[in-house]
């Protein structure tokens, strides 16, 4: 599948970071290791970003992490988009061993450490939950500005420290690109609250899209987009002028022939607005 996104001509892939999912007590769904699977992706592409939508910021060290990002960005050739958030389903923070109370304390504590160490590549830092003194990044990776930031956020404090240190927000699970307007004025108010520009921001926005003709869907909007090559590139087309800089698209059913109608969309926009 994501050699068929390369090679097709999408811009990228992306991973979720989960450990297990367990809605339900009596049953456990699981899933693999984000990183791991993503540097196995990083060497079998060549062309498409590389994201994580997105890593959990408690299952790794923050220092460790920004270490593993600039690998990980030296083995792609410059292509990851380094996506963070602070978690949120308490089961699999039980079952690995993880604390799970004070998330966005330990959450702006790792950022402090993370930003710096992506961009600059040395920090030193001494909070509650992290240390990471006289840390320095050696060998550095590929790109001399460093390896940009995303974070998912929706409530006022992860808003306002998404202003404070991302080069991306995602905002997630949209449909149509009218659901979009709302939320912009979210992040515009954080940009406010913190003195930043918000055109210094990228806006990322998943989209959830089914085609229930090649089998069972299952998304997480009420309104999710559907239909045509064509219908599909019209939409993308609103969300560009929506003020959108990047589409990360959950399909179901997921598979080779979903990415390839997605391909076809993606290529139909791509040459109308070229």
């Amino acid at each position: 599948i994501a050699q068929t996104a390369d090679s097709g001509g999408l811009d990228s892939i992306w991973l979720y970071d989960h450990l297990l999912f367990r809605f339900d007590p009596e049953k456990t769904v699981g899933i693999w290791e984000c990183w791991t699977l993503l540097s196995a992706l990083a060497e079998a592409t060549n062309s498409v970003e590389l994201g994580t939508l997105v890593l959990c910021s408690p299952f790794r060290n923050p220092a460790l992490l920004a270490k593993m990002a600039h690998t990980l960005d030296e083995i792609s050739d410059g292509r990851l988009i380094l996506g963070v958030g602070a978690g949120w389903h308490r089961p699999e923070f039980d079952a690995f061993g993880y604390s799970f109370d004070r998330r966005v304390d330990r959450f702006e504590e790792a950022l402090q450490i993370l930003k710096p160490l992506l961009r600059d590549k040395t920090v030193d830092f001494s909070g509650t939950h992290y240390q990471a003194e006289n840390c320095v990044i050696t060998p550095q990776g590929p790109r001399p500005d460093g390896i940009p930031l995303l974070i998912s956020s929706r409530q006022p404090r992860m808003l306002r420290l998404t202003a404070s240190y991302a080069d991306q927000w995602n905002t997630a699970w949209l449909g149509q690109a009218n659901e979009l307007s709302e939320r912009m004025k979210w992040i515009h108010n954080a940009c406010a609250e913190v003195g930043r520009d918000p055109d210094t921001l990228d806006i990322t926005v998943g989209v959830q899209v089914a085609f229930p003709d090649l089998g069972p869907t299952n998304h997480m909007t009420e309104n999710p987009l559907s239909g045509t090559a064509e219908t599909l590139a019209h939409a993308f087309r609103d969300y560009a002028a929506a003020g959108t800089a990047h589409l990360i698209l959950h399909v179901t059913p997921s598979g080779l022939p979903a990415v390839e109608r997605i391909v076809e969309a993606t290529l139909l926009y791509k040459s109308t607005v070229s």
